[in-house]
């Protein structure tokens, strides 16, 4: 079903404010081709990468962010970015890591991991407010688990997210939840479940709910909301797949098919027109065209999780 089917779009439809607050969060891809070009080694504007380290690589520069930054995210503005510092704490700060506020501190026990950011304008027509919050994987007694909570709070309680199945097609998992990522000006998530190895979409628009997409891991969805770009085994490689989910059907395609390495931690680019990824010996992108994705391409000799920035 087309993620622009799911958000139920209608001027008669009627949600309090209560209803879809923060809490209650809870092209068709053609042939690509090839073994990974290392031509170009300038880091595509925009384009940072975060390796576990207190150093973020944005724009080609190694910026000191002052403390441990895992899984970096960005606002759709560029102006903040989100992240797990060294302590476990879910932490948002400026671009060059300054003005750090611990939006969420780890009570202990527990992983946290991921953070994505659901930035949404208000509908006053269907009574919905503005969004500004994060999601994030919280790994709980065993458990792993989707949690939210608005990006502006100061050492907030984070909440867990509901996660409702489409009506007629069944429950959808409430544990082993992980990898969010949220795309596009709607809300809408994609997340993959590590107990049934399948990515799942959740529609937070109108009625938060969604049910299953496809085989595969760390899925990352398109900004129109029509693809979501993920990871699957092939042949003992991990490749890039493309489900193109916005027609009447479905059309998944490997984008890698050449792939002799691993490639994992996929990311759009604002424009919805390159794909970032990780390797084991750097940073690569591929491109649309007009006969679908291009082969890989180095962009950086840097190694970690690549993000776009505004």
């Amino acid at each position: 079903m087309s993620a622009r089917n799911r958000h139920r779009r209608s001027t008669a439809a009627v949600v309090t404010a209560g209803t879809a607050a923060l809490l209650t969060l809870a092209g068709t891809a053609a042939t690509a081709t090839a073994a990974p070009s290392s031509s170009t080694l300038t880091v595509p504007r925009g384009l940072t990468i975060s390796d576990g380290t207190r150093h973020v690589v944005v724009n080609g520069r190694s910026i000191d962010f002052g403390t441990i930054v895992r899984d970096l995210a960005w606002n759709p503005s560029g102006s903040k970015a989100a992240f797990i510092d060294g302590h476990g704490d879910l932490v948002v700060s400026d671009p060059d890591g300054s003005h750090r506020v611990t939006v969420a501190a780890n009570p202990g026990g527990q992983t946290w991991s991921h953070p994505t950011w659901q930035v949404t304008a208000a509908d006053r027509a269907n009574r919905i407010p503005a969004k500004n919050n994060l999601i994030f994987s919280a790994k709980v007694h065993g458990h792993t688990v989707l949690e939210g909570i608005k990006a502006t709070s100061n050492h907030g309680k984070p909440a867990k997210i509901s996660l409702n199945g489409d009506p007629g097609e069944g429950n959808v998992p409430q544990t082993d939840n992980t990898w969010p990522n949220v795309g596009g000006s709607y809300g809408t998530a994609v997340y993959e479940n590590t107990h049934t190895g399948e990515v799942y979409i959740r529609d937070d628009y109108l009625r938060q709910q969604g049910g299953a997409l496809t085989k595969g891991s760390e899925p990352a969805l398109a900004p129109d909301e029509e693809e979501v770009v993920f990871v699957r085994s092939v042949h003992g490689h991990d490749h890039l797949f493309v489900e193109d989910f916005g027609g009447s059907h479905k059309v998944t395609k490997d984008v890698t098919p050449d792939a002799t390495t691993d490639y994992t931690e996929p990311t759009w680019s604002p424009n919805g027109k390159t794909i970032a990824f990780r390797a084991p010996t750097g940073t690569y992108t591929i491109t649309k065209t007009a006969h679908g994705f291009g082969k890989p391409v180095k962009v950086s000799s840097h190694t970690g999780l690549p993000a776009y920035r505004g």
